[in-house]
């Protein structure tokens, strides 16, 4: 690491001593650590958008949020108390606390009884009490109750609760918190104005949503239907209990905000029922299984079926209506199990291929047996044909069962290690958030070069059964046979990324898990469905208060005589999606080391050299002021870091570019030139055990968090110390075509120690002002 912080250098001037003799400028992107951006690309390029014409017009007023809560049966109540039911906002405040906790009713009994609590003046004194007062919050969509009859005979009665989907989809658009993070008109985004290359990003961007637009009338408004089904855990050790959630939320919210836990954008639209057959073919069990899933799934998404043929008025934030199509997709293709290593994407399984094949079919659907039978020689009954590339259980999950294997297996000739490293070329690419068609190329190339050299991993026999751990010669994977899906999928719903099951599996604890818990385990489903309901309720009655909170402040502020108890909610002035934000927004404040080193480095008072400095505008990097350790020896740094070639690194920095204090760009390579024991002009070093790296995010405006990069050496805690791996530079003439380049003119290493040079007391040297780090070149095939 060689700086003149106080110059603000450009991207060649943090540099870094590697244990090869050499520096390599500090352009650095943590491994695992979610940063986008390997370069010093600030924002993304200007792009050129087409966007769809005559789409989404807005033709009427409507209810919005705030209006539900002023036509509620007990709005009327609420302009001498806006918190009734509750008495006052400190009653309210208890209240939404205890309901919205994973607390039992005989738990908030017993807390309600505390004599502390009783001095208190509540209007509720037990928790019936309290929930009955939920009863009375403007009201949510109704949960509904279904008894599902079967033809074979299960062992329970069968119950399905489900909410009415459009409730669900009106809920979420015509919420204040998704107010400014809606995308409802389809665009084509390209790289220049003369449309020579496309960018998927959000689904709104992608062929699909395009193409669905050009079927619907004039000025309708496209919604795409996200639904996630799985199969959770309700005990989390004992009891084997488990639910069967179906969530849903909309395609049109921005993935960065969709995505995001506390956003809560995806809401439970039903409970499916858990059936046990008394069928006495296992086999047969599971279809029955499938049948009674889609049987609650015909029910429930009857509405979104009327939704999608005529359409729908719904209401958005601001009182606007816009007409609604509700629309829902995805990929298939008609591999076959032996064809799933294929090289190559197969034909895509249309609507139109299903609906000849099920209408080829004469037996009764209703005699399952018979229909499994006539079923049994068509493509469809492959499931592979119906799963969408999804990056946590058909990538990563793959990574886990297949890649890991195959090294453990194997000594790791260069074949394997190439074809693994495309693989994981395939995976990373394919994560971007936004993806041009350049992009696309790359990723099947990457798919390419696996299947150029995937025969060497059955050679080495590293491609075994799991249960026999015989030698396989086939490549009868559907997750592989998947990734032939993910540029077509691309094109079609934009980056697969916001496609991750990461937010619906995290959901399943605050819509499953967290209710469970408040429940007295019995009859789950139904307890489970008044908890959410009464979260929501609190919820949003919060959200309306404070917009009332603040409305009133707002005219107080403007000096006004008297506050008008007939005027609604939301008044002039008053930004309800900021309300919003701050209520369901993020608590922890990101550190912006960008505008720290902007203002240290105007500051002449500032102690030199500065601890937070910029990288050109790509990069801010900051050091604690206090180092880890202030003064050490040199040769016992190199002992308590284990570098014994420490000395001599620092001597030929110190020969070749300590002397002239100018900042230069150095490649990681070159022999050590010093011998181990070579003269230093100092004896001392300052060392830290830390640094913090802050990106700017190449796709988005937003700043990311920074991210630390450990280098410290064994202790008490940490008996092989604490290294952590990196990306460097190490071709500056590749700066400028990335990500176009991908990896190339970076490499990986690990960081083992990050320093500044102490001269001798009086003097004043180049090399003093700069701050350098040891790190260790890992290649992996050699160059």
């Amino acid at each position: 690491m060689d700086l003149e912080p106080e110059a603000l250098p450009g991207p060649t001037d943090y540099l870094y001593y590697s244990d090869e003799g050499v520096a390599a400028n500090f352009e650095i992107d943590v491994i695992g650590s979610g940063a986008e951006s390997l370069s010093g690309q600030a924002s993304e390029p200007e792009v050129f958008i087409e966007h769809f014409k005559g789409a989404t017009k807005i033709y009427q007023h409507g209810q919005t949020f705030q209006d539900r809560f002023n036509i509620d049966a007990y709005a009327t109540h609420c302009k001498e108390n806006i918190y009734y039911p509750f008495a006052s906002l400190q009653d309210w405040e208890l209240g939404s606390f205890l309901l919205c906790s994973s607390l039992s009713m005989a738990a908030i009994d017993q807390f309600l009884g505390l004599e502390l609590i009783k001095a208190l003046s509540l209007s509720f004194h037990t928790a019936k009490d309290l929930r009955g007062r939920t009863e009375l919050l403007p009201a949510v969509p109704k949960w509904q109750y279904h008894i599902i009859s079967m033809t074979h005979p299960t062992k329970q009665p069968l119950h399905l609760y489900w909410h009415d989907p459009l409730d669900c989809i009106e809920a979420l658009f015509n919420h204040p918190h998704f107010a400014n993070e809606l995308d409802l008109t389809p665009t084509r985004v390209y790289d220049t104005v003369d449309c020579t290359m496309r960018k998927y990003s959000e689904w709104m961007t992608g062929d699909a949503a395009w193409s669905m637009q050009l079927q619907l009338p004039d000025g309708a408004t496209l919604l795409g239907v996200i639904l996630s089904s799985n199969k959770t855990s309700i005990m989390n050790m004992t009891g084997g209990r488990i639910a069967h959630p179906l969530l849903i939320s909309l395609a049109n919210i921005k993935m960065a905000t969709r995505n995001k836990a506390s956003s809560h954008a995806f809401l439970l639209t039903a409970l499916l029922p858990i059936a046990e057959f008394l069928h006495p073919v296992k086999q047969m069990q599971s279809i029955l299984e499938a049948c009674l899933v889609h049987q609650c799934l015909d029910i429930i998404l009857e509405p979104l079926k009327q939704a999608a043929h005529i359409g729908q008025m719904i209401f958005i934030h601001r009182r606007h209506a816009r007409g609604m199509h509700a629309c829902m997709c995805s990929r298939k293709d008609l591999a076959m199990y032996k064809e799933f290593g294929d090289a190559f994407h197969h034909p895509p399984c249309t609507a139109k291929s299903t609906l000849d094949q099920l209408a080829s079919i004469t037996c009764d659907p209703l005699d399952v047996e018979g229909y499994f039978d006539e079923c049994s020689h068509f493509h469809l009954s492959d499931p592979s044909c119906f799963l969408t590339p999804e990056a946590l259980h058909h990538w990563h999950r793959q990574f886990y069962d297949h890649d890991v294997q195959w090294c453990l297996r194997a000594v790791a000739p260069p074949g394997i290690v190439i074809a693994i490293c495309a693989l994981m070329d395939f995976r990373y690419l394919s994560q971007a958030t936004t993806i041009d068609e350049s992009h696309c190329g790359l990723i099947l190339n990457a798919l390419k070069q696996f299947h150029d050299h995937k025969q060497e991993i059955i050679a080495c026999g590293a491609r075994r059964g799991t249960k026999s751990n015989s030698v396989l010669d086939n490549w009868y994977i559907p997750k592989l046979e998947l990734m032939q899906s993910v540029v077509p999928s691309i094109c079609q719903v934009g980056s697969l990324v916001q496609w991750s099951a990461d937010t619906t599996e995290h959901a399943h604890i605050t819509l499953i898990k967290n209710p469970a818990d408040s429940t007295n385990h019995n009859n789950y489903d139904a307890q489970i469905c008044r908890f959410l309901d009464r979260n929501e309720k609190c919820r949003n009655f919060q959200i309306t208060t404070s917009i009332i909170t603040q409305s009133r402040s707002h005219q107080q502020a403007a000096a006004s005589p008297t506050i008008d108890d007939d005027s609604h909610v939301g008044g002039p002035g008053v930004d309800e999606e900021v309300v919003a934000d701050d209520l369901w927004g993020p608590r922890h404040i990101v550190t912006d080391f960008f505008k720290i080193a902007q203002q240290v480095s105007s500051d002449i008072k500032a102690a030199k050299p500065l601890r937070t400095f910029l990288v050109n505008t790509s990069m801010a990097i900051h050091l604690n002021f206090d180092a880890s350790i202030q003064c050490i020896l040199v040769d016992v740094v190199a002992e308590k870091f284990s570098l014994p070639d420490l000395r001599g690194a620092l001597a030929d920095y110190v020969e070749r570019e300590g002397r002239t204090g100018l900042p230069t760009f150095h490649k990681l390579q070159g022999p050590r030139c010093a011998q181990p024991d070579a003269p230093l002009p100092f004896d001392d070093l300052r060392v830290w055990f830390k640094v913090r790296i802050q990106q700017a995010s190449y796709h988005g405006q937003s700043t990311p968090p920074a991210l630390t990069v450990n280098a410290s050496p064994p202790s008490a805690t940490g008996k092989y110390g604490c290294y952590d791996a990196a990306i460097f530079t190490v071709d500056d003439t590749k700066l400028d075509q990335w990500p176009a380049s991908g990896l190339k003119g970076h490499t990986v290493v690990e960081v083992h120690l990050v320093m500044q040079l102490l001269p001798p007391r009086g003097k004043t040297t180049p090399w003093a002002a700069r701050f350098l780090t040891y790190v260790q070149r890992l290649d992996v095939v050699p160059q």
